[in-house]
């Protein structure tokens, strides 16, 4: 009698994309996004990986902290990336919050086996210089926190630049996106 072992299937890791919409490539083609380039991207060089885009726009750091344990269990993935607290500056929610929302969400993504990569975001000076400033060192020193990844400001080489936004000054158009994945992948890459 044979005895024959089968090859073992090999099973796709997953990233994670849970952000706002600035990740759910609002007001262009969802296909046209960062992250859908993403996915392209990680097909050609990375396929072991899939990638799955749990963005909602208008989502903050609160939103995105209640729906994670879904997202957790449903996908199971190896990488998150959190884009997240864009909408909780706009809105001028307390920092002290948001920062919450993000330690919980990365230690719940660490708790199930994840790596995270945190994806950081400027606000325009509407709120004035102080919280603004603030704002952006919450990204800054949960990465030291909680030595995770830290992509540093999506849309740097993007904001203010002529062709680059959309009307509303906050979301950036379809030309856009492949600078903010450019500004992405180096960070993530590592993670892989």
């Amino acid at each position: 009698m044979c005895v024959c072992l089968l090859p073992t299937a090999v099973m796709a890791r997953t990233i994670l994309v849970v952000g706002d919409s600035l990740s759910a490539a609002y007001g262009i083609d969802p296909n046209a996004g960062w992250v859908a380039q993403l996915k392209k991207r990680v097909s050609a060089h990375t396929p072991a990986y899939n990638v799955v885009n749990a963005s909602i726009s208008g989502d903050t750091s609160a939103n995105g902290r209640a729906r994670l344990p879904a997202a957790l269990a449903q996908h199971r993935p190896d990488v998150v990336v959190l884009e997240l607290g864009g909408n909780d500056g706009l809105r001028g929610l307390p920092l002290t919050e948001m920062k919450q929302n993000l330690t919980a969400m990365i230690e719940q993504s660490r708790a199930g086996g994840a790596r995270v990569v945190l994806i950081g975001i400027k606000l325009p000076p509407n709120y004035g210089q102080t919280y603004t400033q603030r704002f952006h060192r919450v990204y800054e020193e949960l990465a030291a926190e909680q030595r995770v990844s830290l992509v540093p400001f999506l849309l740097d080489g993007v904001a203010g630049e002529d062709g680059l936004m959309q009307p509303d000054g906050i979301h950036p158009t379809a030309q856009a996106q492949a600078r903010m994945l450019e500004n992405v992948w180096p960070v993530l890459r590592k993670a892989l």
